[in-house]
């Protein structure tokens, strides 16, 4: 068994979680929206069309902020053809996703919903196709109360009262040349500042999210960072970043590793952020806002599963199939997040339903959790507080990662990765400690010192673990991999001691004495 020592201090923090890092992504892709969150006809399906078993596993998931309607599909999008009366919305060809958009689902039916599951809404604007004018007609649709055409448009559509959404996003991935209008840095920073400036004279209380590079693994990363916010820098809160784990080279260790290079993503990006506001002499400080986050393999590289001939309404694409390995890395992913809490302060999971998500449904059937709901469903409901710096002391091992999406299909090294990774979480109530052991053979013994705290007992232990790293759940067996209580935990005055199974993910919550 290896050994590990930890070192958890109350005095020693990295920030507070804001309510934001754990949010998520309905985009309309796939069966995302449709037969995900909204199937009218469906057996638990309100008057609104809200399928409430998908609504159930939503709170039990629980995202706090949503973005909203990509993605790729925002680029090519007019947010007017969803809303009115549904019988007169047009169904538009998707370029994103080759797909017909039929539009009875748009802003208002998603504003209600997020009511519903009482989630904030962060919607996103088109820059790839539309600008400024449109920007800022789509915020006074949204939040202006009354007394012009398109607010009271909104009232005429039903909704008295102003929607209200505080964060925007200014575009979604518009480095990428698969993106509908995508540009140069130049091109995007003008736009973004330009639709910025309109958008705040209709509601100076917003917040607004400038594009980053869509991945670190980008030809133009950095540079872009810096173009775009030598722009922007006076007109936004927020810089996005994009994120995709894969195992695409089957090596679990390597796998196992990646979330590490989210670590240095999120460094790079706010030493880039603080340059430009160091040439400016500034003391404002851009945050920000991991707005896609996921495990994805294309659903295997299966290039052809984007899409279905014809122009298909709702196809099922890019609906992953999670397991054991994929839940291990995807934790792994959580505490990058809550690491760095001081400068993450917006994350969005990407998606919700079916379309690389946490959470399947059979259209007209069941939904189920997957594989990868259960470490964010742990680190929502119970890692809010104060992120505490940890010291670890662990084996490593050496590794090196391959994404073919990179540069050259290149692999990054990876040296000494540790064993155990570990963020600790600081509340009124306690302390949760989330661990990843990586380790694929051997059970891990942490020892953990826990200063500053008090007299603690433990409160709950929890492990995601199986011998069978391919292992997933399904439709049939949707309870195949869940946490299960974790043995042989113990305090002896300020010393933890637990010992994490080969390959587990595992959440331990301890409470005041």
């Amino acid at each position: 068994m290896r050994e590990s020592k930890v070192i958890v201090d109350r005095r020693f923090t990295i920030g507070e979680t804001d309510k934001r890092l754990f949010g998520a992504f309905i985009e309309h892709l796939g069966r995302c929206v449709y037969g995900g969150i909204y199937e009218p006809g469906h057996k638990t399906a309100d008057s609104n069309g809200f399928r409430q078993d998908v609504m159930d596993l939503v709170r039990e998931l629980a995202p706090t902020i949503m973005r909203y309607p990509g993605g790729n599909f925002v680029s090519g999008y007019n947010w007017e053809d969803g809303v009115g009366p549904m019988e007169t919305r047009p169904a538009r060809l998707d370029y994103a996703w080759l797909s017909t958009e039929p539009n009875t689902f748009g802003t208002n039916e998603f504003i209600d919903w997020c009511k519903m599951a009482g989630i904030e809404p962060m919607l996103a604007i088109n820059l790839g196709t539309r600008g400024a004018k449109e920007a800022g007609e789509f915020i006074e649709y949204c939040n202006h109360p009354g007394g012009t055409a398109l607010s009271d448009l909104r009232r005429s559509h039903g909704w008295e009262q102003p929607h209200g959404v505080k964060f925007w996003c200014l575009g979604n991935e518009m480095d990428g040349p698969w993106q509908t209008g995508a540009k140069t840095a130049d091109e995007y920073g003008r736009i973004a500042v330009e639709s910025a400036k309109v958008m705040r004279w209709v509601d100076p209380s917003i917040e607004l999210a400038v594009c980053g590079s869509s991945g670190r693994n980008m030809s133009t990363y950095g540079a872009w960072e810096d173009t775009v916010l030598q722009h922007s820098f006076d007109q936004v809160e927020w810089i996005s970043l994009h994120t995709y784990l894969n195992n695409y080279a089957d090596d679990t260790a390597a796998f196992l590793a990646s979330p590490d290079l989210m670590d240095s993503f999120i460094e790079e990006v706010v030493a880039i952020a603080d340059a430009v506001a160091a040439r400016r002499r500034s003391t404002k400080r851009i945050m920000l806002s991991f707005d896609e986050w996921n495990v994805w393999y294309r659903t295997r590289r299966k290039t052809g599963n984007r899409t279905r001939p014809g122009w298909p309404v709702a196809p099922p694409i890019l609906e992953e199939i999670y397991n054991m390995e994929d839940a291990l890395t995807f934790g792994g992913a959580c505490i990058s997040l809550l690491n760095h809490a001081d400068r993450v302060k917006a994350a969005s999971l990407a998606q919700l339903v079916n379309v690389i998500a946490p959470i399947m449904t059979e259209t007209g059937g069941d939904a189920w959790r997957q594989t990868i709901f259960w470490p964010f469903a742990q680190i929502s409901n119970h890692g809010r507080g104060t992120v505490l710096r940890t010291i670890v002391e662990s084996d490593t091992y050496n590794t090196a990662y391959f994404d073919p999406r990179g540069p050259n299909d290149s692999a990054i090294p990876l040296p000494a990765v540790p064993y155990l990774k570990l963020a600790a979480i600081h509340t009124a109530e306690g302390v949760s400690l989330f661990a990843l052991n990586r380790d694929l053979t051997q059970p891990l013994r942490m020892n953990a010192e826990l200063s500053g705290f008090g007299k603690l007992r433990l409160t709950e232990a929890q492990t995601l673990h199986d011998p069978d790293l391919k292992a997933t759940n399904t439709q049939d067996a949707p309870d195949r991999i869940a946490p299960t209580p974790l043995q042989g935990v113990s305090i002896e005055g300020s010393t933890l001691t637990a010992e994490l199974p080969a390959a587990s993910w595992t959440m331990l919550r301890l409470g005041k004495a």
